[in-house]
């Protein structure tokens, strides 16, 4: 059996310090950079999604950045392909890649070798769940999908609308539930070893870290990145159901304060990160990394780690 190639993830809760621990590793190993991100896919959510800059980049390549419309659909099955197609393409110029992020679908995709099956949306039954959540709210959803797929449901929250709509319409669409699928996709494999690591850092320090981003995402002019991107498009893209965006939109809407809107997208943000750590967890091939350590001894760890394995 020929040795797979070498792939080293960054994962970890949102303001962990992912990012810049990343652009630096990939300085010191001559590495390129794939993004794990659903939110960092899209083209002008950049303040929202804290996108890196061109500055913050500081000349590494990043892939999967700034790639879709905000009004276009993407699967976990078009982030595999297209992630799969930037690892090759990194490693076909003799550099290293690393993938950097904190969308657990995104990332089981790869590191399982999930081959997600390719639904077609069925609009009419689109139609019929957004009727039901009308009338009897998001929660009467949940529960029908945890009837159906108990183990899928496990993984989300009650309030995931994207995810506890993808259970129901998998099931409609194939009659097999989404553990089923995942279980029967997982036997070819993956396609590279993947070296994994993840950011943790005591509790209330990444809440302080949290707030702050949040704050400073408000300062940088969030609002009005999210008046521009409705005015553009002349719609609310789905999208924009996204962490942050659609307090904004409850906001200018006039359903929040602007003091409420932030506290609200804080605490949101705040659940967010404490369900990102509870996912990394279960992995069992995972180097914990403490993110308030110095970053060239946490450099240090993922360069020996890598290069011993």
């Amino acid at each position: 059996m020929d040795k797979m190639d070498k792939v080293i993830v960054i994962c970890g809760p949102t303001a962990s310090g992912k990012t810049g621990l990343s652009i630096e590793l990939a300085k010191k190993i001559n590495g390129e950079i794939v993004s794990c991100d659903s939110m960092q896919i899209y083209k002008d959510m950049d303040i929202g999604t804290a996108k890196p800059t061109i500055e913050e980049m500081d000349g590494i390549k990043h892939y999967l950045l700034d790639c879709i419309s905000p009004t276009e659909r993407y699967s976990v099955a078009d982030y595999k392909r297209d992630a799969t197609k930037a690892i090759k393409e990194i490693i076909d110029k003799g550099k290293t890649p690393i993938v950097v992020g904190g969308t657990g679908l995104y990332l089981e995709s790869l590191i399982y070798g999930i081959e997600y099956e390719e639904i077609e949306l069925d609009l009419e039954y689109r139609n019929y769940l957004e009727k039901i959540e009308q009338e009897k709210g998001i929660l009467f959803l949940y529960e029908e999908a945890k009837k159906i797929d108990e183990q899928a449901i496990q993984k989300i929250s009650q309030n995931d609308k994207k995810r506890i709509y993808r259970i129901l319409e998998i099931y409609h669409s194939t009659g097999k539930t989404k553990t089923e699928i995942e279980k029967e996709s997982r036997k070819k494999g993956p396609d590279f070893e993947y070296i994994l690591f993840a950011i943790d850092m005591d509790r209330e320090k990444l809440y302080d870290r949290i707030n702050q981003r949040v704050d400073i995402m408000i300062k940088s002019g969030l609002i009005e990145e999210v008046k521009k991107i409705i005015k553009k498009y002349n719609e609310f893209p789905t999208a924009m159901q996204g962490l942050g965006y659609k307090e904004v939109v409850e906001y200018l809407n006039g359903d929040l304060t602007k003091e409420e809107m932030i506290e609200k997208i804080k605490m949101m943000t705040r659940r967010y990160a404490k369900r990102q750590l509870t996912w990394f967890r279960k992995y069992k091939d995972i180097c914990w990394i403490n993110g308030l350590q110095d970053r060239n001894d946490n450099l240090n760890l993922i360069i020996d780690k890598y290069n011993n394995l």
